[in-house]
């Protein structure tokens, strides 16, 4: 049977894959399985706007007040929140229902442990088997949880948020892109808390055009925004708010990995870096790489997904690592990437410095890196197919030392990413779409 946890907690068509009644049984077993002996049993439920979240927070909190524990809900806050506030409420776990960067008719559910944590493999298994189980004898009377609304959520995320200023941005201007989701009213809250100027796109949300056509995967729209306003930056955020992607005066984008040269540089020179070490996982470009060893800094490299980043983050004691994807994590501020708390330091490294986002990216030199989603019936088995092992040896053998090429299936949708990198782009497209092609053939 097909495991129900992802690399980021359940996730599907919302209604079809992912139902409401799927929904009550992760609730209920969540609560089983993460209720501590206590008296006082709490569990943080939030949502970003999406329309099926409604529904869906509706079924996860029948799912967890039916355990005895009390849910309390947040509302529509982002995903680094509801991690934040799992901790600052004491409870027992949290619940975020986004899809994150997926597109409106997706939805997802991620679970938090206490102290804000995501789960490790070991106890996803554990709620996956209590879900296929069943309930067991469930409490009546006043045994059954209780449904609590916060009235201050919002109001700690920003000030925990803001203790990320090193320097307030006074004097700067940016564009923040709030893609119709979770961030539209916490981001700009936040950026105009630190002393920017700010002018928001995209924080209409209606619960059905989160995502669409805007964000942090469709960046076209910022860009042209930051030119046309003469913005000093702009911050494109997901639908949840966990990443954040940048573009700088000219409107050039700044990705997750200079986004990550940059800060790994000012936590350097402040003495923050432990270890002196960044951690990025095996999808960010050679040029960080070759970034980090001019700066004499280390780079310990992990699976893909924010939650290994967090893992060797955890066991190293570092002090900062992320994705491409603009997934940063910075653990002094949080215990999950945070879109919002990235953008504050990125404002506050211009602030301090005086200096443009295209100077302080400078030390990034992106290799040309060419990347194609294949759609793939079963995701699982593709790589080792004969064929598809023979395009890759081919296409490695024709880079040598001047690139290379990686296969992955995604985490959260049914399609495997090759990826290939080249001292030049016509080289890399040539190689991904061969390699692509072999793929395809398998379906």
């Amino acid at each position: 049977m097909a495991r129900l946890f992802g690399t980021d907690g359940v996730r599907g068509v919302a209604n079809r894959d992912l139902t409401a009644e799927l929904a009550l049984a992760l609730g209920s077993a969540a609560a089983r399985q993460r209720a501590s002996g206590r008296a006082r049993r709490l569990a943080v439920v939030g949502r970003d706007p999406r329309a099926s979240g409604e529904m869906l927070e509706a079924a996860v909190i029948a799912g967890i007040t039916s355990e005895g524990v009390d849910a309390l809900r947040v509302g529509v806050l982002p995903t680094p929140a509801i991690a934040f506030l799992t901790h600052a409420y004491d409870a027992e776990f949290g619940v975020m229902i986004s899809a994150s960067h997926n597109p409106m008719p997706d939805n997802g559910i991620k679970i938090f442990g206490r102290g804000g944590h995501k789960l490790d493999d070991a106890t996803e298994d554990r709620i996956e088997d209590l879900v296929r189980s069943g309930p067991g004898t469930r409490p009546v009377g006043a045994g059954i949880g209780r449904v609590l609304d916060a009235q201050d959520a919002l109001d700690r995320y920003l000030r925990n948020a803001a203790k990320a200023v090193t320097v307030r941005a006074d004097g700067l201007t940016v564009v923040v892109d709030c893609a119709h989701g979770a961030a539209s009213t916490t981001a700009p809250s936040a950026y105009r808390a630190a002393g920017a100027h700010v002018i928001a796109i995209n924080a209409e949300p209606d619960g059905l055009n989160i995502n669409d056509g805007c964000g942090s995967t469709h960046m076209e729209v910022l860009q042209e925004a930051v030119v046309a306003h003469g913005a000093d930056l702009g911050l494109a955020h997901d639908g949840d708010a966990d990443r954040c992607l940048a573009v700088d005066a000219a409107g050039n984008v700044v990705d997750g990995d200079a986004i990550m040269v940059i800060l790994a540089l000012a936590m350097r020179d402040a003495g923050e870096l432990t270890g002196n070490t960044l951690v990025a996982t095996v999808m960010s470009n050679l040029g960080l790489h070759v970034a980090m060893r001019e700066a004499g800094i280390d780079v310990r490299i992990t699976g893909v997904g924010d939650r290994y980043v967090l893992e060797e983050l955890r066991a190293g004691g570092y002090a900062l690592g992320g994705e491409q994807s603009g997934h940063v994590v910075i653990p002094a501020h949080g215990t999950t990437g945070d879109g919002i708390v990235t953008g504050l330091r990125l404002m506050s490294r211009m602030a301090q410095t005086g200096a443009t986002l295209a100077a302080l990216a400078e030390p990034m030199h992106t290799m040309p890196q060419v990347l194609i989603n294949v759609a793939v019936n079963d995701k699982t088995t593709v790589a080792d197919a004969p064929s598809v092992r023979t395009a890759v040896s081919e296409a490695e053998a024709e880079l040598g030392d001047t690139g290379r090429i990686l296969l992955r299936p995604s985490g959260t949708e049914q399609v495997v990413r090759v990826m290939v990198e080249a001292a030049d782009e016509d080289t890399a497209r040539i190689l991904a779409a061969r390699v692509a092609e072999s793929v395809s053939a398998q379906t």
